[in-house]
C-alpha cells in the first residue's frame, strides 16, 4: 500500500503535539522555535526569534544550532499551514527530542493572532 503526503501528514499528526497559537506565545520565552518553510516564506515574515531551517535540511543542519544542542530543551515548530511542521516534529522526536510542538495552523493561523 502506497502512502500519500497527506497520509503520511495525517500519520505524523496522530503521533505529535500539536499546540494551539496562544499556546505557542506563552512558550516563546521558554523554547527554541524553527521555522521549516523555505528561505522565500521565511524572508516575507516569521516569529519573531526563530530559527529557520527548511524542512529538507532538518536532519543536517540541527547540529549547527547550539540551542538545539539538549535534546530535553523544548522546541515548537512551524510552516505555513502544520504539514510540514508535523512531519518536522516527528524526525525530531525520533532524533530523540523529548519536547517537541507543532503549532496548529502554522503560520497563516499565527498571523491571525
Amino acid at each position: 500500500m502506497s502512502l500519500t503526503a497527506i497520509d503520511l501528514v495525517k500519520k505524523a499528526k496522530s503521533e505529535i503535539n500539536e499546540i494551539s497559537c496562544d499556546q505557542a506565545a506563552s512558550m516563546l520565552d521558554d523554547a527554541t522555535v524553527i521555522d521549516v518553510r523555505e528561505p522565500a516564506e521565511f524572508d516575507a515574515g516569521h516569529i519573531s526569534g526563530a530559527i529557520h531551517i527548511p524542512r529538507g535540511m532538518l536532519e543536517f543542519s540541527l547540529a549547527s544550532h547550539p540551542s538545539l544542542a539538549n535534546v530535553e530543551d523544548p522546541v515548537i515548530v512551524y510552516c505555513k499551514t502544520g504539514g510540514r511542521a508535523a512531519l518536522a516534529a516527528q524526525t525530531l522526536q525520533l532524533m530523540g527530542y523529548q519536547q517537541v510542538y507543532s503549532i496548529a495552523g502554522g503560520y497563516d493561523a499565527w498571523q491571525q493572532i
